[in-house]
């Protein structure tokens, strides 16, 4: 097959698939090409659109390539199809840096190092699906256990955890990925304009065995609210 064949087979590809695909899945669906050959012809797309100034780029995340358009253009895009990125707030980002830098791990372990009740915010990552469930702990009372899923890697545009930067370098790039709005091409990280500004996740005891808590730390939707007066939080 000739290499421009490829090449257009494989853009229609990631331009039709609603997540990344792996090298793998490409190599089952086209059939008859080498596999060094087929990535060799991802690379060369992905340099062509970066090299030209091309509104939209491949990205290697997840295990995978997915088109995705360029971060300098999503103020535009964002006007047009209406949506804002899902915003994280600093609560947010406290328990998913936690999660993702000590998994498994419980909810009350992330409350013992953040200092509050956390099961609001756990219930908001689980609803974003940028964690999930892994299990029960083989303990007293056995408590959930959480991860991080596959979409938490795509947001953070990490191919595998093993790309996880120090914790310093993660909060910046997070900031940075909210600011720039994540993969506005396919709308997965946004929330219609009108969407109401606060939900009330229902609390995690609600779903399972673990003990409830006395309160829930409200998830709030902006990142510059004041801290709680009653109790610090703590940053992991």
């Amino acid at each position: 097959m000739e290499k421009e064949r490829i090449r257009s087979i494989i853009e229609s590809l990631l331009f039709i698939s609603g997540e990344p695909l792996s090298l793998e899945r490409i190599v089952a669906v086209i059939e008859g090409v080498d596999k060094n050959e087929l990535r060799e012809a991802i690379d060369e797309l992905a340099q062509e659109y970066l090299s030209q100034g091309r509104g939209i780029r491949i990205a290697e995340v997840a295990g995978g390539f997915q088109i995705e358009t360029a971060k300098e253009n999503a103020e535009y895009i964002a006007r047009l199809i209406k949506t804002r990125p899902i915003r994280l707030t600093k609560p947010s980002l406290e328990t998913i840096a936690i999660i993702a830098y000590r998994q498994p791990v419980t909810r009350q372990e992330i409350e013992h190092i953040r200092g509050v009740d956390s099961s609001g915010v756990i219930q908001t990552l689980l609803e974003y699906g940028f964690v999930q469930i892994m299990g029960r702990k083989d303990v007293p009372g056995r408590p959930l256990i959480y991860g991080t899923s596959k979409r938490f890697l795509e947001f953070f545009r990490l191919n595998s955890l093993a790309d996880l930067p120090s914790l310093e370098e993660f909060f910046v790039q997070a900031e940075a990925a909210q600011a720039q709005g994540q993969n506005l091409f396919n709308g997965r990280y946004q929330e219609p304009v009108g969407a109401a500004e606060n939900s009330a996740p229902a609390p995690e005891s609600a779903q399972t065995s673990e003990p409830p808590a006395s309160s829930s730390e409200p998830d709030q939707q902006d990142s510059e609210a004041p801290e709680p007066k009653t109790k610090s939080e703590k940053t992991p």
